[in-house]
């Protein structure tokens, strides 16, 4: 099956948790479609996954720009009921990743991981702790999609 990770990276914090939570999705057998999402078009481009993994860093308390006009762009792709996820990187608040999380379970009424949103300090991120808790991430995630 695959899992579409759909990121927003400006510093390529975020782009480094995309590329290791795409690790844990294979590892539990799926295959990782990673794209940034200013590669992203229109809604066709985002629909026909088995799974949908979003990623964007904090700045300001907040979500980028280009996230939220990307959330609106995939509100028109119809992903009720697939799995779904989401990620950020962050200094000093990690606001973002809730704030996608809520609007894929809430707006678009998605199957979210129980895990909840996932944040990573960016200085944690290249350590093995950092590394591992992507994996995990992208992991479990990944084998929701075995039920």
């Amino acid at each position: 099956m695959k899992v579409l990770i759909a990121y927003v990276s400006r510093t390529g914090h975020t782009e480094k948790m995309a590329n290791y939570i795409a690790e844990g999705v294979r590892f539990a057998g799926h295959e990782p479609v990673l794209k940034k999402i200013a590669d992203i078009k229109n809604a066709e481009e985002i629909k026909g996954y088995d799974a949908y993994i979003f990623g964007s860093p904090t700045y300001h308390r907040d979500m980028t720009q280009s996230m939220k006009t990307f959330l609106f762009m995939a509100q028109e792709a119809g992903l009720e009921g697939k799995v779904g996820g989401a990620f950020g990187s962050y200094t000093h608040s990690g606001d973002a990743p809730k704030s996608i999380y809520d609007t894929m379970e809430h707006v678009f009424k998605m199957r979210m991981t129980s895990l909840g949103s996932f944040n990573l300090l960016e200085h944690k991120i290249a350590t093995p702790e950092g590394v591992r808790a992507c994996q995990d991430y992208g992991r479990v995630l990944a084998e929701m999609l075995n039920v």
